[in-house]
């Protein structure tokens, strides 16, 4: 494993990847300073992502959870940036029926928030209702806002 930090509109970011794929994305944390092709490859992206010139990631990723939490993950990378969706939707779309408390739980186990879009989910009235990474839901608001979601 390796770690770089990136500075970032959010704060410190750190990333962590094996030789195949980032493994996590820590906000407001500072870790290593390691160079890889994965590491630097995942900070081109996101320091593309927050300069607003990207909107896809596409640095590979590994995401270790039960199924549950993987098919939540998995549908989550389906959602355009600019594009959300609530925690129903999110659970529907991904196969596992109407668990909206079960699809947050996984939401706040995503080892790789920003390039996995957890942000993108809100309430069904588009309430922003929680984040679990750097400061909460100012961070949360911050990544929204930078996709140009608009938000309760």
């Amino acid at each position: 494993m390796a770690s770089t930090t990136l500075l970032s509109p959010l704060g410190p970011i750190t990333v962590v990847a094996n030789e195949h794929a980032v493994t996590s994305v820590v906000i407001g944390q500072e870790g290593g300073s390691d160079s890889s092709s994965i590491l630097d490859h995942a900070v081109t992206q996101l320091t593309e992502y927050f300069a607003g010139e990207r909107t896809k990631f596409s640095v590979p990723v590994e995401l270790p959870g039960t199924e549950f939490q993987r098919a939540v993950w998995a549908e989550l990378q389906t959602i355009p940036f600019g594009s959300t969706a609530s925690y129903q939707e999110l659970g529907v779309r991904a196969g596992l029926g109407n668990a909206p408390r079960a699809v947050g739980g996984a939401l706040g186990k995503n080892p790789v928030p920003i390039i996995v879009p957890c942000h993108r989910i809100l309430a069904h009235d588009r309430r922003i209702t929680g984040y679990s990474g750097g400061d909460g839901i100012p961070t949360k608001e911050k990544l929204l806002s930078l996709e140009g979601i608009s938000y309760r």
